[in-house]
């Protein structure tokens, strides 16, 4: 359950969603929220079908406060119950619910984005699309949820840095403190991605990661790729770019500083790199997601 604080405010507002659209192109940004919003269905006119919403891509974070759900998801049904959090991406093969005489009450986030859809079918692969997240997390998510329907976020900037946040509190308690998923590698991939995480600072060069890995440079790049889906060079990019974004949220490091310890000596290059990624520069995304974790 979430916080009484959150949820009481919640109640006081009452039902209600808020579309956001903002005046800069959201989709030049990596991260952008498009509604969110506080809801209690009571009959069977409230259904939402994943191959009727549109061709364009976006998700939904939906978490029960009481009551129930039902979904319906790649040929599977199951009860979305209180306490568990739902997690869909649109367009896709799958229908949610309420029957008749049930009630579901529950807040949601949509987003859209490259960097949103791809941590969120990280985490649908990992987790499926219903999970219990930790009390939190579950606060965290109802924080953003009315943010965002208050409006707090005052341009594309602090909206995609607010959604963000919420995405990787999500995927932190998924997949783990350390931000990569449990899955089984091989045993020279996990030295690589060991080495990476405890070097981050440091240049990473890929016939360095090759050592480490014990394999020649060719078959490590092969290998490295078959395992994680994007070349070293990407995967680091993106890793450093990821903790970045974590350090700013979540310590008071200096930009600078947090730019050193992920490994861009250019401090300059960093900010560019990181408004590109998030929309946001350093500074902001900081501002923005320190206020987004208030309630958590």
């Amino acid at each position: 359950m979430t916080g009484d604080f959150v949820l009481s405010e919640m109640r006081a507002l009452g039902m209600g969603r808020r579309a956001i659209s903002l005046s800069r192109s959201r989709d030049r940004l990596y991260v952008m929220p498009t509604s969110a919003g506080y809801e209690i269905a009571s009959d069977g006119s409230y259904r939402w079908n994943g191959r009727q919403r549109g061709h364009s891509p976006f998700s939904v974070i939906q978490h029960t406060i009481s009551g129930a759900g039902r979904l319906h998801y790649e040929r599977q049904r199951r009860v979305v119950g209180a306490g568990e959090t739902m997690l869909v991406t649109i367009p896709h093969d799958h229908q949610y619910w309420v029957e008749d005489g049930e009630t579901w009450e529950f807040f949601w986030i949509a987003m859209t984005g490259r960097e949103a859809l791809r941590l969120h079918r990280a985490i649908l692969e990992a987790a499926g699309p219903v999970f219990r997240l930790r009390p939190d997390t579950i606060q965290r998510l109802a924080q953003t949820s009315l943010d965002l329907r208050d409006g707090k976020a005052k341009g594309a900037g602090e909206a995609s840095a607010i959604a963000y946040a919420a995405t990787m509190a999500i995927y932190d308690d998924v997949l783990g403190g350390d931000g990569e998923p449990r899955t089984a590698r091989p045993h020279s991939i996990e030295l690589v991605l060991d080495h990476i995480r405890k070097r981050l600072h440091e240049p990473l060069e890929v016939v360095t990661l090759a050592d480490v890995a014990g394999l020649s440079r060719s078959h490590f790049s092969r290998v490295f790729r078959q395992c994680e889906g994007v070349s070293p060079a990407e995967y680091i990019f993106a890793y450093r770019m990821r903790r970045a974004a974590s350090l700013l949220v979540r310590s008071e490091v200096a930009v600078k500083q947090v730019s050193r310890d992920c490994g861009f000596d250019d401090p300059n290059y960093f900010a560019k790199a990181f408004r590109k990624r998030y929309g946001a520069s350093p500074t902001e995304f900081r501002a923005t997601g320190m206020y987004s974790a208030k309630g958590s």
